[in-house]
Parts: C-alpha cells; structure tokens; sequence
C-alpha cells in the first residue's frame, strides 16, 4: 500500500506502539471485521506534505574520512 501511494504521489506513514488491544475492539464492535480471523499490526497514514522537503546537503566522503597510511 506505501508503496502504491508513493508511486502516485501520495505520502504515507507507518504507526507502531498503539494499543492493539484497544483498536481491535473498536474495528470489532464497528463489525469492520472478525477479530478471531483478523486483527490489526500496523496503522498506516495517507496524505499530501504541506511544504515541500528541501533537499538534503551532505560532505564528500573526502571531508569526512581521514585515511591513516
């Protein structure tokens, strides 16, 4: 699913830490599944950024690194 949405332009983002517990029992009681054939493992958000991201800077490998002879 990330995947796809990246590829059309839509960005995503995994959510871990939830209470498992808690969310099963609301898509549950919403009937939005059967809990002893399914449960949740991961939240995922979609949308589009508000700004842009700016492009990363780094050093050269040559800035960084000092080789010892």
């Amino acid at each position: 699913m990330m995947t796809g949405a990246a590829l059309i332009g839509i960005d995503s983002c995994p959510i871990e830490g939830f209470n498992y517990d808690a969310v099963n029992q609301i898509l549950a009681d919403s009937a939005a599944f059967d809990p002893n054939e399914w449960g949740v493992s991961v939240i995922v958000t979609f949308g589009y950024r508000a700004k842009n991201i700016k492009p990363k800077s780094r050093k050269s490998l040559k800035e960084l690194v000092t080789w010892l002879d």
